[in-house]
């Protein structure tokens, strides 16, 4: 095992630890605001309500999610990474995952998508979304389901493709 895989897998563990045996229904519900469907209400909303920015916020993230999944379908088939419950016999997930593999993660490329684009749009809840992305990717390490080089690799496919997105029409 090369060093970059020990250090993530023993950081992995020593996370991971600390849900184990215990409830972990808020990090379930931090996980589940990053399945999408508040990022699609959230775009809505800014559509309908907010004349300055909003219809543009609407069609950079429309863009920047055609974009990023199917790029993050594509690598998860190309690494193929097992997830650590899978991998591991001690290691029992919280959560039944979406898909087979880790390596990026979904959840987090999708929040850091968002947050990046929040951040752009409307500079002032820039702490705020990044911090919710950064919970959401904590809570899948916590429910078992991806490593931190997971979200660390989604967390960079978030930001690069939301950045190319603003480039293209912001």
């Amino acid at each position: 095992m090369n060093l970059i895989t020990r250090v993530d897998t023993q950081l992995f563990q020593w996370l991971f630890s600390k849900s184990t045996g215990r409830d972990c229904t808020v990090f379930r519900y931090i996980s589940k605001t990053g399945d999408g469907h508040i990022y699609l209400l959230l775009a809505l909303v800014l559509w309908m309500f907010e004349p300055n920015q909003g219809a543009l916020f609407l069609y950079t993230g429309l863009l920047a999610y055609a974009m990023e999944l199917p790029l993050y379908v594509m690598l998860k088939n190309l690494f193929k990474r097992a997830r650590p419950c899978d991998f591991n016999c001690n290691v029992r997930a919280h959560v039944q995952p979406s898909d087979k593999f880790s390596l990026p993660s979904g959840h987090t490329a999708a929040g850091f998508l968002m947050a990046t684009l929040l951040a752009h749009f409307y500079p002032s809840f820039a702490v705020l979304a990044y911090g919710w992305a950064s919970m959401i990717a904590l809570s899948r390490i916590m429910l078992g389901v991806h490593y931190p080089g997971d979200i660390i690799a989604g967390a960079s496919l978030g930001v690069a493709i939301s950045t190319i997105s603003i480039g293209i029409l912001a």
